[in-house]
């Protein structure tokens, strides 16, 4: 009867254990470039790291594990917030669902809908960028404090986050 107990405390644990690891999407907002914008504006009490990227990017798929990494680090200070702006296309949301569920991606995603005015909204974030990803831009009190066109490493992300926070 221990045994049997023993058991079944261990399955009940383990289950709880990858409950928790588990990353529940039900849905990643598409938007246009006005609301992420105004997305901007609204965090201006943290710092923000923008991050433009694509399932199809293999640069933007390389570099998201570490982003991860920074993320989960920094998650609970209330001065910190990442936000992944996908620019695949709105009929490939499920694979972006699908992608981020495979992938454990736990910064807030969300979809750019926008790819036909991408010449107007690109260079309102800045003018140097000419349109290639992953781009990373870091915002502080809604101000650019660092822009960074290419993949990006794990050591100068943290060292651009820990300048900034």
């Amino acid at each position: 009867m221990k045994k049997i107990l023993s058991f079944i405390v261990l399955i009940f644990s383990m289950s709880f254990y990858f409950s928790q690891e588990k990353i529940i999407i039900n849905d990643v907002p598409t938007i246009k470039y006005e609301m992420l914008e105004n997305k901007i504006q609204d965090e201006k009490d943290v710092l923000l790291v923008l991050n433009f990227w694509s399932t199809t990017c293999a640069p933007c798929v390389k570099e998201l594990p570490d982003f991860m990494e920074v993320n989960n680090k920094y998650k609970s200070n209330p001065k910190f917030k990442m936000l992944l702006v996908s620019l695949d296309r709105p009929k490939d949301k499920d694979r972006v669902i699908q992608f981020i569920k495979n992938k454990k991606l736990s910064a807030e995603v969300i979809l750019l809908d926008d790819i036909k005015r991408m010449n107007t909204w690109i260079p309102r974030f800045e003018k140097n960028w000419d349109g290639n990803i992953p781009v990373t831009i870091i915002y502080k009190n809604s101000e650019t404090v660092h822009f960074n066109d290419g993949e990006m490493t794990k050591g100068e992300l943290e060292n651009i986050i820990t300048k900034n926070l």
